[in-house]
């Protein structure tokens, strides 16, 4: 068994807390509204929803006990990568606001490149102060958790993946496999597809209203 513990979070409100964009095969009249925070799994399951151009993953790892377990490296491992078929849906932007991000440590992932690399990337604590990029190792204990934010982007093919967590205790080594209860993460491009926004008070309220495709590039991440 190993010394560490880990619980990921696919469905988020997104790296900056600006919400997350979801590709959905349905026209908007179909489509209900976007849902509290706490369920947006299960408006995912429902809707046969793939997340977007730019997949969050909020990665918790904590050690067992009190000896501590040294996190050695982060692999990003692509086990199917496919082209999008053309009309394969509609990208529905969950954003009703940005917020300030917490991000302890934070990771980007090209999904799109040839061997796809966790990097270690600059964040904000929780007062909005800049912290610098700081990469493996990390240490945890039972007392000590660590929080791991990857931002996953494609433009160009729905990929399937998952990561590989290297650790180190007592003289012992291991890797834990990271993903979504047992099934790989799943993250698709939106180039090229319409893009639908919430609108709750403004001109069409309690209706999904066109995004301009100036705009798209600013949906979700």
């Amino acid at each position: 068994m190993a010394p560490l513990t880990w619980t990921a979070n696919f469905h988020t409100l997104g790296l900056t807390g600006c919400g997350e964009d979801y590709v959905v095969a349905r026209s908007p009249r179909q489509v209900p509204p976007p849902p509290h925070p706490e369920d947006i799994a299960g408006w995912v399951a429902s809707q046969r929803a793939v997340h977007g151009g730019t997949t969050g993953l909020r990665i918790t790892v904590q050690g067992r006990g009190s000896a501590a377990v040294v996190l050695e490296a982060l692999y990003v491992r692509v086990v199917n990568r496919a082209a999008p078929a053309a009309g394969r849906g509609i990208v529905y932007s969950l954003s009703s606001g940005c917020g300030a991000g917490i991000i302890p440590r934070f990771f980007s992932v090209d999904l799109d490149a040839h061997q796809p690399l966790a990097r270690s990337m600059p964040g904000d604590n929780a007062a909005g102060t800049p912290l610098p990029a700081i990469d493996f190792p990390y240490r945890v204990s039972l007392q000590e958790p660590e929080v791991l934010v990857v931002s996953a982007l494609t433009e160009s093919c729905t990929c399937d993946w998952y990561l590989d967590l290297d650790w180190s205790s007592q003289g012992r080594t291991g890797t834990v496999r990271i993903d979504d209860h047992g099934r790989p993460f799943r993250s698709t491009s939106t180039r090229g597809l319409p893009g639908y926004r919430y609108d709750r008070i403004y001109h069409h309220p309690g209706r999904w209203v066109p995004i301009p495709a100036a705009n798209m590039a600013g949906t979700g991440d």
